[in-house]
């Protein structure tokens, strides 16, 4: 399969731009289809509504925790990152003892010292739920979908992550197959963390790429 290209920024612009804002798109239309999709579904004998709400339940009960322990992971143990960079859920399935059954693509986007990578989905909301949970409500805004791939430097500024200006930042546009991971750069000072310690410094927008881990403040 292959991949939606990415979006190489290099610059910034100096206009000035209204921040993110973290408000809902109107939901009544869209649950009014869900829930007739469901009826369909269930009178079909496709898929059953205790089925559906079973479903419903293991998303809503992601977290990204997992996504957090995942990056860790990556972090301290070399042969664990190489594999997931291969195979991402095969090995995340392996290595966690889980069953993450799913048509989608994950593909895990490592950050390094020349590249920073950030994830959208221009056209909805395409989101690696099986690792990270809910998305944010500004995920699915269309400020920030149509404001990422054009200024993504203006974007990192407004959520407080500070980028070299010598980094190149890629942004990479989700699809209804493919889903992306940031793998974050591990922070600076933390040779001697352990891997729960590691768990700790990343957050869900670490794993979208619109923040940077950081150490904690004492």
């Amino acid at each position: 399969m292959s991949h939606p290209k990415h979006h190489d920024h290099d610059h910034d612009h100096d206009h000035d731009h209204k921040p993110i804002e973290s408000q809902q798109e109107p939901a009544g239309e869209e649950r009014f289809l869900e829930q007739a999709l469901r009826e369909l579904l269930d009178e079909k004998g496709v898929v059953t509504a205790a089925q559906i709400a079973q479903q419903i339940d293991i998303q809503d009960s992601r977290t990204p925790a997992l996504g957090a322990k995942v990056v860790a992971k990556a972090w301290v143990n070399p042969s664990f990152k190489q594999d997931l960079l291969a195979a991402p859920l095969e090995t995340i399935n392996k290595t966690f003892g889980l069953t993450i059954n799913t048509p989608l693509e994950l593909v895990v986007l490592e950050n390094t010292p020349d590249v920073h990578n950030m994830v959208v989905c221009t056209l909805c909301s395409c989101y690696p739920r099986m690792l990270l949970g809910i998305p944010p409500a500004w995920y699915k805004s269309t400020d920030y979908r149509s404001r990422v791939v054009i200024e993504p430097r203006a974007v990192l500024k407004e959520f407080g992550a500070h980028i070299s200006d010598e980094t190149e930042i890629r942004v990479s546009d989700s699809t209804a197959d493919v889903r992306y991971l940031v793998l974050p750069l591990r922070p600076q000072g933390t040779d001697m963390f352990t891997e729960a310690q590691l768990e700790a410094l990343v957050t869900r927008d670490t794993m979208i790429g619109t923040a940077v881990p950081k150490l904690m403040e004492s």
